[in-house]
């Protein structure tokens, strides 16, 4: 039987992070996942500014920020109306299997990586025992479960979760090109739904290298029969459930396979143990489309690695009570409250027809447009000497070249 401090099951983003974080610490680690190189997998697929800042809390974000595309400029559009055009790097575009690769690419050589599932665990008060699908045993200080949504050694561990929203949200996700030009008028393009009777809440166009990719969020059961139509013509649906997109980014081809992949959210309970920590998706589900997932995982590992892990080593025991101070931490606390209000938030702002939920969407369209005019003003030149703005460089203002529709 070997022996480590730390066996952390699941290799993942939360559970690859933690390796890379924990190795780079020089904490002895062992990291066990069957899939040498993470395979495509439909889930995060953009990071932006809050998410990359955390980011650097961990060490990894240059490597990271060298994976991915920055985003140069996002356009808005609320109630079919464009309203602003937000300068600066916003969000970086990558795929999520290559978010995990990149940073398993970041563990040390004298982390151990073990290609295989962890089958089951002992816990007490001072030593885990880890027992693997290669039959090989590992004793261990502590073990991370970073599992995500695989529920088998939870349930071993009497640890179960409570559904708190089934089927809360439907993330849709294809790659998309312009069909009568070199590209998009636009570098990426956050367009929210026109009205409540849609079910949906936004599409979210950004690139990652040479693609524009394409990530639609709604509220609608799994069986409706408009996901097979939009997995059947996407373009014509989509063209169908909001006219005025078309006007913003012209005619499109969307390319390759249309993925569709359900959300509920949950909690867990019973999760307070001696000798196990459950991160990111293992603890408790986020919906994609309120853009916390990704945030959640990285505050999860940040602290834990960061934080309790090395004061937990640096005293015996593994009990309860140290476990617990992870849990109680105050900035993963607020992470998790701030995600569930927003996954709940988002859904009644999108869908809900309301009298404060209608007055809200158009408040909301009165302020982002008035803050985009702000915007635009500033950005216009000054006048030229004979009281008359200089075209050659108004021509220039990302605003100058909106549609026509929208100038």
């Amino acid at each position: 039987m070997r022996h480590t401090d730390v066996v952390i099951a699941g290799g993942g983003l939360a559970g690859s992070l933690a390796a890379a974080m924990l190795g780079r610490a020089g904490i002895a680690a062992v990291l066990v996942d069957p899939h040498p190189v993470y395979p495509p997998d439909f889930r995060c697929e953009k990071l932006d500014r809050v998410q990359l800042q955390t980011l650097r809390l961990t060490g990894l974000a240059d490597a990271v920020a060298s994976a991915s595309t920055p985003d140069q400029t996002c356009w808005v559009a609320r109630l079919g109306h464009l309203v602003d055009k937000l300068p600066g790097e916003q969000q970086r575009g990558i795929r999520y299997d290559t978010l995990v690769n990149t940073v398993r690419s970041q563990i040390p050589d004298r982390t151990e990586f073990i290609h295989a599932k962890v089958t089951d665990i002992t816990i007490g008060h001072e030593r885990q025992t880890v027992k693997l699908s290669t039959g090989e045993e590992i004793a261990a200080r502590l073990v991370v479960l970073a599992t995500g949504l695989n529920i088998g050694i939870r349930q071993k561990l009497g640890i179960d979760r409570d559904v708190i929203s089934p089927g809360h949200s439907i993330s849709i996700g294809f790659d998309i090109q312009p069909a009568d030009r070199s590209g998009f008028p636009f570098s990426s393009l956050t367009y929210f739904t026109e009205r409540a009777a849609n079910r949906m809440a936004y599409i979210s166009l950004f690139p990652i290298g040479g693609t524009m990719r394409a990530n639609l969020f709604g509220y609608r059961d799994l069986h409706d029969p408009w996901l097979k139509q939009f997995r059947d013509q996407p373009r014509e649906t989509l063209n169908a459930l909001w006219p005025k997109l078309h006007e913003i980014m012209g005619d499109f081809t969307v390319t390759g396979f249309v993925q569709i992949r359900p959300v509920d959210l949950y909690v867990t309970k019973g999760y307070r143990q001696s000798g196990v920590v459950l991160v990111g998706d293992a603890f408790s589900s986020s919906c994609p489309a309120a853009g916390t997932g990704a945030r959640k995982v990285l505050v999860d590992v940040e602290r834990l690695c960061n934080v309790h892990i090395p004061r937990w080593l640096a005293s015996p025991g593994m009990g309860e009570a140290k476990i617990s101070a992870f849990y109680d931490d105050p900035i993963k606390r607020a992470c998790d409250t701030l995600s569930e209000k927003k996954a709940f938030r988002l859904r009644s702002y999108s869908i809900d027809t309301a009298p404060h939920w209608i007055a809200l969407r158009c408040a909301k369209f009165v302020v982002h447009w008035g803050c985009g005019l702000l915007r635009r003003l500033n950005a216009m030149p000054a006048p030229s000497a004979g009281g008359v703005p200089d075209e050659a460089q108004e021509a220039t203002s990302p605003w100058a070249r909106s549609t026509p529709a929208h100038k």
